[in-house]
């Protein structure tokens, strides 16, 4: 039943992100706990996508009867229980009984907050830009707007920043090949600040995850583990299942 799943705190910060009300430092606890729970991470893009729904209605016609935000996401959150029970998670029960990981299924492209679909907190235009593209369905022209600007930068930080999208992108095309160059860019790189490298190691962990490559997988969710972030806790959790895998394939 939707009781059991019921976090209020979690709504209620959810609420505040979708509105602008977080700060960054806030942003990232809040992701750090949505990357854990898919139905809160499907409850969130509903109600941000509502949101803009909404507010789009309201522009166009400020004297339309339309009901309070709070009601309809109740009724969002209960339809969002029908889609997700059909859907793979990130954690799962083996047949054994055993708790096992899987690798994202995607990627956030940093969930709707403004107007153009695109979050405050992504201040380069091409970026911006290549995040709008791709969530309306552009992929291929988003991944040559980034391809571009990345040949054309020398600065670490906007490198990692610019390879980090483009890498994600390609994850949730499910081209993971090209993905992982782009996320070994990120880490690559020096002086870049520590959510983007501990996001370049989070989500390079996942893409060696999908391509079998475990022990590299492992490698990257250690090092996510090590930055002591927003991701730690998650990343843990990984390194210490793929962990396991490896000891027990030794036995």
């Amino acid at each position: 039943m939707i009781e059991s799943k019921s976090n209020k705190e979690l709504e209620r910060k959810i609420d505040l992100y979708v509105n602008g009300k977080l700060s960054a430092d806030e942003v990232d606890e809040l992701w750090a706990e949505l990357i854990q729970d898919e139905y809160y991470m499907d409850y969130m893009k509903s109600v941000a996508n509502l949101k803009a729904v909404i507010d789009k209605k309201q522009s166009k016609a400020s004297n339309s009867n339309v009901h309070t935000f709070q009601k309809v996401i109740r009724y969002t959150a209960a339809a969002a229980v029908i889609l997700i029970a059909a859907m793979i998670g990130v954690f799962n029960m083996n047949t054994t009984g055993d708790l096992s990981v899987s690798p994202l299924n995607q990627i956030g492209l940093d969930v709707v907050r403004s107007a153009e679909g695109v979050p405050g907190t992504v201040t380069n235009e091409v970026i911006r830009k290549a995040i709008k593209l791709a969530t309306e369905g552009e992929v291929q022209e988003a991944i040559s707007l980034l391809q571009e600007e990345l040949n054309s930068t020398e600065n670490s930080q906007l490198i990692a920043e610019i390879a980090l999208s483009l890498g994600s992108i390609q994850y949730n095309n499910g081209d993971y090949l090209a993905s992982v160059k782009n996320f070994e860019k990120v880490v690559s790189q020096d002086n870049v600040n520590l959510l983007t490298l501990e996001k370049g190691y989070w989500f390079l962990g996942n893409t060696y995850f999908q391509l079998d490559r475990l022990e590299e997988a492992e490698a990257a969710f250690r090092n996510a583990y090590e930055l002591n972030g927003a991701y730690s806790r998650v990343a843990k959790t990984y390194m210490d299942a793929l962990g396991n895998v490896g000891v027990t394939a030794s036995e």
